[in-house]
Order: structure tokens, then sequence, then C-alpha cells
């Protein structure tokens, strides 16, 4: 079996499982936050455990790569009932699409906007406890970038996979994103203030141009698994194809995966550039700097990297991969005060790691030089 057909059947033994309950366990948190399961529902598309948001009745949001080109999708219960929902055609940009179905009376959340400040909690179906669940709670990182139509909240509050799709509320229950991703400590959600957006660009009138996206994630979601089950060069054509499909998604972390896949192989300049397009649409994503950071490594590009680690080593100065970076390429790109940064914060952090740093620092090895792209 490929890995998609795994989680597929993984997907099939949830769905044929009863979902515990949206308030029927013991829920850890502030009861504004608990009352929220009520809105969040366990789904399966293109992508077989995922969830979605109930924000007036009969109508939810998940995200757009959990369906791709899928015109329906399921939805799962509390008590284990089916409900099938029609994807709703739509031109928005971002990795966000409305279902319609019939059956769904509870209410809808209340849209919220986040701040530095919010306690922010990941509200989605637990694929492994088979219920929606409450998840350990965080704050935000970074809010969206202005100017940035898809730039996204990036958060602390933990998820994991089957959250895509889920609710990030606030401590009031308030829904301020829609979650894309997670892990590392480091989640995504869209802010929830892009529903109206989302809303004003769905429609009938937009089947085809909706068609032809979800596609794109389909044929992009699909190279990137095959690429992933080899670790051998790939054919021009090849990288020609999973980077045009996987722009023409516009999804960045789908541009994420393609550059990651890519500079896994070795393909360092079309992995940069797949990357350096996912920052162009949001600056703040840390995940996307780090994955450029670690492809301009591999590709010896030491002083490309520099204004990357300054960056994620202000935000994240606990993160042993960036301190590292920041060592090493602080030294071998001409930059000591970073590398001098780096040491300090590994003592600081990391103290049993420190003397193998100064060690690096005191006869650093040579580079070998940049890489050919």
């Amino acid at each position: 079996l490929d890995m998609r057909a795994i989680v597929i059947l993984i997907g099939v033994a949830f769905a044929l499982q009863p979902i515990a309950g949206h308030g029927q366990s013991t829920c850890p948190a502030p009861a504004p936050v608990c009352a929220a399961k009520a809105s969040v529902f366990p789904i399966a598309s293109f992508d077989p455990q995922a969830s979605a948001v109930l924000i007036a009745p009969d109508l939810l949001v998940p995200n757009r790569h959990v369906v791709a080109d899928n015109p329906r999708a399921e939805i799962f219960g509390p008590d284990g009932s089916r409900l099938m929902a029609d994807v709703v055609p739509t031109i928005y940009p971002g990795d966000l699409v409305l279902l319609t179905t019939k059956g769904l009376a509870a209410p809808g959340l209340l849209i919220g906007t986040a701040t530095l400040q919010s306690e922010l909690r990941t509200v989605a179906a637990d694929v492994g406890r088979g219920r929606i669940r409450v998840y350990s709670p965080g704050r935000a990182q970074a809010l969206p970038a202005e100017g940035k139509l898809l730039a996204r909240l990036h958060n602390t509050a933990r998820s994991q996979p089957g959250n895509s799709g889920g609710a990030l509320v606030d401590a009031k229950g308030r829904l301020v994103g829609i979650v894309t991703s997670g892990g590392e400590g480091r989640s995504e959600a869209i802010p929830a203030s892009d529903i109206s957006r989302l809303k004003e660009m769905s429609g009938p009138e937009h089947a085809l141009a909706s068609r032809n996206i979800g596609l794109a994630y389909r044929q992009c979601t699909e190279a990137i698994d095959v690429v992933g089950a080899t670790r051998q060069a790939m054919a021009p054509k090849n990288i020609q194809f999973i980077a045009a499909r996987c722009r023409a998604s516009n999804n960045r972390q789908l541009l994420d995966l393609a550059a990651q896949a890519l500079g896994r192989r070795g393909h360092h300049a079309q992995s940069i550039e797949l990357f350096n397009a996912a920052l162009a649409q949001d600056p703040n994503a840390l995940n996307t700097r780090l994955g450029l950071v670690v492809t301009l490594h591999l590709a010896r590009r030491f002083k490309d990297e520099l204004p990357h680690l300054h960056h994620l080593i202000d935000v994240m100065p606990r993160e042993i991969q960036v301190l590292r970076f920041a060592i090493q390429a602080g030294t071998w790109g001409g930059d000591k005060a970073l590398a001098d940064q780096g040491v300090a914060l590994l003592k600081k952090h990391h103290p049993k790691l420190a003397p193998l740093a100064e060690r690096f620092m005191k006869a650093p090895p040579p580079s070998g030089g940049p890489r050919r792209p």
C-alpha cells in the first residue's frame, strides 16, 4: 500500500466509529471554549480525516486542501450519523471552501480577532480518540502580515493530524481562525475574518474555475506523495510538473511541501524558488523560512541564509536547529556576531550542547564552498 492508501484506510476506520460526543467528555477549558465543540465536525473527502466548522445552520467551512476537486464531503455527527455535503464552487484564493448540507441545526460560532495576548485553543476532531477535542492552549506568535491577503495567523496552540479545518478559538469561544496545519509547536490558521471574503467569492457561477483550482490541489498533493516515495533525482519534466501544479494551487503549505521534496533530492534551485514564492505570500511563515534555510544550507549558500537566520533567531531563540544553523552559517558566511549569538543562546537554553559549538567556533572545518544550483 502507498501512503495515501494507508491514510484512506485509517480514515475509513475513523468514520466507522461513532464520535464520543461534542460535549459528553470532560473538557479542560473555559466553558465558552468547551461550548464551541458543538460547532465542529469530523469530515472526510479527498483527505479522509479532517474537520469543519459550522458557521451557520447547514453551512460549514473546512480547508480547501481537504476536498481538492471533490464535489462532495461526508460529515460525521456526534451520534455516528453521516451527512453528505456539497462543496460550493469558489475562486477564493486561500485554503478555505464552503460546504452546504441539511440537518445541522447547531448554532455557528461568533467571529473574533486574535491579538498577541489572546489565549488560543484548537477545537477539532481527534482521530485517535474518536471525538471532538479541545487541545492545550497557546498564543499567537505572529499576526497576519499587513498587505498580504493570504497571510496566516501563526500560533503555538497545539494541533495534530485530523485538525485541518478545525476551529481556533479564543478564551471567549469566538472563532479567530480556521486551522490549516500544525506541529513542533508551530501552528497556522487562516483568520476567521476571511470567511466573509470566502462567501463573496463563492457560488455556482465559479464552477469551472473552482474545479481547475481543486484539480491543481489534487495533482500537487499526489505529485508530492510520489516524490516522497523515492530518493532518486527527478527528471526535468517531473520537476516542472510539480512546481507548476503546486504554484497553480496558490497554497503556501503545498508550496512548502513541494520545495522540501525537491530540496531533499538535490534540486536546490527549484526548491529555493518555491520557498521564496511561499514567503512572498506570508513573510511571517516560520516553517517556510526554516525550510528555506535548510535548503540554502544544503546548497552551501551560507550568506543567503543570514537574513533569514537573523529573523528566526529573534522569534525562536530556543530552537536547536536555528541555533545550529546560525553558528555554522554565521561562521562560514562571515557573520561572526550571529554565530556568537547562536553560541550564547545555546549556552543559555541547551548548555550540554555548548561545548561542541565552542569547539566548532575555535576550529571550523572548511565549508566546501557553494554548490552549483
